[in-house]
């Protein structure tokens, strides 16, 4: 598989551009709320949605035809066609300028910023970066870096190479069970295909995981909110954050948040306490 990889060829989709427009309708910011262990409540014209609905809105709809045995699109199109069968969201930052609201018309539009080839425990990876700024009716609400990683297939999941080191104490903490409801929900609301969230035979006798696979997206949320919460309600003006280790369903997980002098370090961590993403929030 890594011979195939034509990272000259793949770099040629830098500088690639999409633009979709949708609707913020309060069924969605019910559902996500609802997802995100919010107060539901009943949003009208003009309420803010959370942080993150943009994660919701314009997604790709394929038809069934053109999906890979993942659940994603084949490859190509706008995102370049890395041959390495592997594809998980692994980080990426986002600037909150303003929120967006029930009501309001968003445009995303995306650009292709950057390809990179490196190799890590699994083998070779590829990193596709993706630009995207997000419009309101007021103007630009977010802009956002997406990074993209595509590995290989291994015999199985990839294991920590040595003992963890113990698990961070938090100042703020909240906990939270990682259900396969929940994930079907997340993936729902993001019409995400991707079968390492919600088939539990593919994930296991396919990818070699122990069980479903908890989405980034999703763990990012959470922490974006709590920082929010803590902060009375106001969004950080920047948000970096990375995936550690992947999350799985049937345990528990939580959401945790230490004050630093620049704003705040926050992280998801497994039921043992070891985080599974860690992010940094600053005002």
């Amino acid at each position: 598989m890594t011979g195939k990889l034509d990272i000259d060829h793949l770099r040629q989709w830098i500088g690639r551009s999409s633009e979709a427009t949708d609707i913020v309708t309060a069924q969605l910011v019910k559902g996500l709320r609802a997802t995100l262990f919010q107060e539901i409540g009943e949003p009208k014209a003009g309420d803010a949605a959370p942080f993150t609905v943009h994660w919701c809105l314009a997604q790709p709809v394929f038809p069934m035809s053109m999906l890979g045995p993942d659940g994603h699109p084949t490859r190509g199109g706008f995102l370049p066609p890395v041959p390495l069968p592997r594809r998980m969201w692994a980080g990426g930052e986002i600037e909150f300028l303003q929120p967006l609201r029930v009501g309001d018309e968003s445009t995303r539009t995306s650009r292709i910023a950057d390809v990179q080839v490196k190799t890590g425990s699994t083998g070779t990876l590829c990193f596709v970066s993706v630009e995207h700024i997000v419009t309101s009716p007021r103007g630009i609400a977010i802009r956002e870096r997406q990074d993209i990683v595509y590995r290989e297939v291994t015999g199985s999941a990839p294991t920590a190479a040595k003992a963890p080191a113990p698990p961070p104490k938090a100042q703020h903490r909240t906990t939270h069970l990682s259900d396969p409801v929940l994930l079907f929900r997340y993936s729902a609301l993001t019409f995400n295909g991707h079968r390492i969230h919600y088939d539990r035979d593919y994930v296991t006798k396919v990818e070699g995981y122990p069980g479903l696979i908890f989405h980034g997206p999703l763990q990012a949320a959470l922490i974006i909110e709590m920082a929010a919460k803590l902060r009375g309600g106001s969004a950080p003006k920047k948000f970096t954050y990375r995936g550690v280790q992947p999350l799985f369903e049937g345990g528990e997980f939580s959401v945790n948040a230490n004050e630093t002098e620049a704003g705040m370090e926050l992280w998801t961590a497994n039921a043992e306490g070891q985080p599974t993403m860690k992010g940094t929030a600053v005002w």
